[in-house]
């Protein structure tokens, strides 16, 4: 016999179970998942390393809201792998994964010319790798194959303007049946070499730069990249503005360095007609990631969220929404932008409107082609020929809208609010919807979540 004690009330509420990663061994471990004092922790059990708390949300009712956004897997054409151990050790992609890759990432080099503190591919000036053209061809082939036509390929690194063939690799890309191709950079080369940018201004109709902008203060950048950038972040941008190239910003978020800076990086950004949108990405513990302590760090999803409504009058609750192919860890506002100022769609939607209880039913009686409209702007396609025109549909279908007759690419402007799981937040649910893929030397898709915890090899 136990003994005895009074019955007692918890303060936590138990919502619901999953799998996570203990995170000392990284062992596969069952996860409560528990409400308490408005926010949402997952309380994890290994046999080894015992009991632990982890923050997953600071918002109960957003955490909920993200189920009613649910929809229908878009699955891949092809699976590379079986299933044969389980998730996560089959990857990738493999026949239990419920997401095709909406966004798909090729390395094409591992030196670059910082060596920042925050880095999940721990790369440096000390390493050295490029990718061949033949090596990059077999990888986005496997890609089309598994795609047909793949919606966003990012090529990435390293610091991928480094890499010698860059202008050829591109190029080799927009052969390909590919919507929209992205190049990910830390601005160095932008900056200095303008007749760089110029080049690739010769093929801005489907390509766009995914510009690394994390702070607007030096002292911060310093923290985070290893040095000042807020000159050259500032000159990359005017060069990419001159040329016309579209431009997406690429925020990391570190609790207690850059969060206070969200609403002035958008501000900044509608500076810039180039700008399409930003993106926010709570910093992931996998990689170099110096000086981190997970208690005064890490941020989530819900953090994020709150400090935009909090820092930019430009959007409200209900413009930061879930996005339907994985809602729990990306949320997406997607508005018409009318020179430094934004016009959310989410104006033209009542609560009722856009969604009622229940998963996967936002609520279209009164305009039967809402319902796919909404849900295929919502994705993470960026591609030219998708956002405005899917904008424009969508706003055709709201009577008490008149469509811009210029609404073109350069009048969308989004924000993103991208979540990558680590060890601390891994979820076996959350991983199988994931949809922004690394493409693999082995003609491999694999989630960009497991790979950097499991897959990735050092440098």
């Amino acid at each position: 016999m136990l003994g005895t004690h009074p019955r007692q009330i918890k303060e936590s509420i138990f919502y619901g179970q999953t799998t996570s990663l203990c995170e000392t061994c990284l062992s596969l471990v069952p996860t409560k998942i528990l409400f308490e004092k408005n926010a949402v922790l997952y309380e994890k059990r290994c046999k080894e390393h015992g009991k632990k708390k982890t923050l997953i949300s600071s918002d109960i009712e957003y955490f909920k809201k993200c189920k009613d956004y649910f929809k229908e897997p878009d699955l891949p054409r092809v699976y590379q792998t079986e299933t044969l151990r389980g998730c996560p050790y089959d990857c990738g992609l493999c026949p239990d994964h419920e997401q095709h890759s909406c966004l798909a990432l090729i390395e094409v080099n591992h030196g670059c010319n910082l060596t920042c503190p925050v880095c999940f591919s721990e790369s440096s000036p000390k390493v050295h790798w490029d990718i061949s053209l033949e090596d990059f061809e077999l990888r986005l082939d496997t890609l089309v194959e598994s795609e047909g036509e793949p919606d966003l390929l990012q090529i990435s690194g390293g610091e991928p303007t480094l890499h010698p063939q860059i202008i050829e690799l591109i190029g080799l890309a927009k052969k390909k049946p590919i919507r929209h191709i992205m190049l990910n950079t830390n601005g160095i080369r932008l900056a200095n070499d303008e007749e760089f940018v110029k080049e690739l201004s010769l093929m801005k109709k489907g390509f766009e730069v995914y510009l690394q902008f994390d702070s607007l203060k030096d002292d911060t950048l310093l923290r985070m990249r290893g040095a000042k950038l807020t000159d050259v972040r500032k000159r990359a941008l005017e060069n990419l503005e001159k040329y016309g190239l579209s431009t997406t910003l690429v925020v990391v978020v570190k609790k207690g360095e850059n969060d206070s800076e969200l609403g002035a990086i958008i501000e900044n950004a509608l500076q810039y007609s180039c700008v399409r949108g930003v993106t926010f990405q709570p910093i992931q513990d996998t990689g170099r990631n110096e000086t981190f302590d997970s208690e005064k760090h890490r941020i989530v999803l819900s953090e994020i969220r709150q400090n935009i409504l909090d820092q930019t009058s430009l959007f409200s609750p209900k413009d930061i929404i879930p996005l339907p192919c994985n809602p729990e860890t990306i949320a997406m506002a997607y508005g018409l932008r009318d020179k430094n100022t934004v016009h959310p769609i989410t104006h033209w939607f009542s609560e009722d409107e856009l969604l009622k209880n229940g998963p996967n039913t936002i609520s279209y009686e009164k305009y039967p082609e809402l319902k796919k409209h909404v849900f295929d702007l919502l994705s993470l396609s960026t591609a030219e020929h998708n956002s405005a025109i899917k904008l424009k549909e969508l706003l055709c279908c709201l009577p008490q809208f008149a469509v811009p007759s210029d609404l073109g690419y350069d009048r969308v402007f989004r924000i993103v609010i991208m979540q990558f799981l680590d060890r601390f937040n891994f979820c076996i649910a959350q991983v199988k919807r994931s949809c922004v893929h690394f493409v693999t030397e082995k003609q491999k898709i694999i989630p960009f979540d497991t790979y950097n915890l499991f897959y990735r090899e050092k440098l």
